[in-house]
């Protein structure tokens, strides 16, 4: 039962954040413009004022505060990592 409530909460994360960036930095494009995988700087998906507008949606969002020395491509990157990020920021590791 947990592992599904996590999956759910995973699932939810992703779509949050696949909307977010859609719909502000890739407004033309569908919620499949790019894999999880994807490099957002190597892709031209996020740029580096975007990647500011990115950490205060995700601050705000949910619920954290992104130290100076966190935000680095391991972290932000693309989607799986900016994930697995919020979820050891959060607490989440399931």
């Amino acid at each position: 039962m947990t592992e599904n409530i996590n999956r759910k909460a995973a699932d939810d994360m992703e779509e949050v954040l696949r909307n977010f960036i859609v719909e502000n930095f890739l407004p033309s494009a569908g919620l499949d413009a790019f894999e999880n995988d994807d490099s957002f700087i190597e892709k031209g998906i996020i740029d580096s004022t975007g990647i500011l507008e990115l950490l205060e949606f995700i601050e705000e969002r949910f619920s954290i505060r992104v130290e100076d020395e966190e935000v680095i491509p391991d972290n932000l990157d693309s989607l799986n990592k900016l994930k697995s990020f919020i979820k050891r920021k959060t607490g989440h590791l399931g």
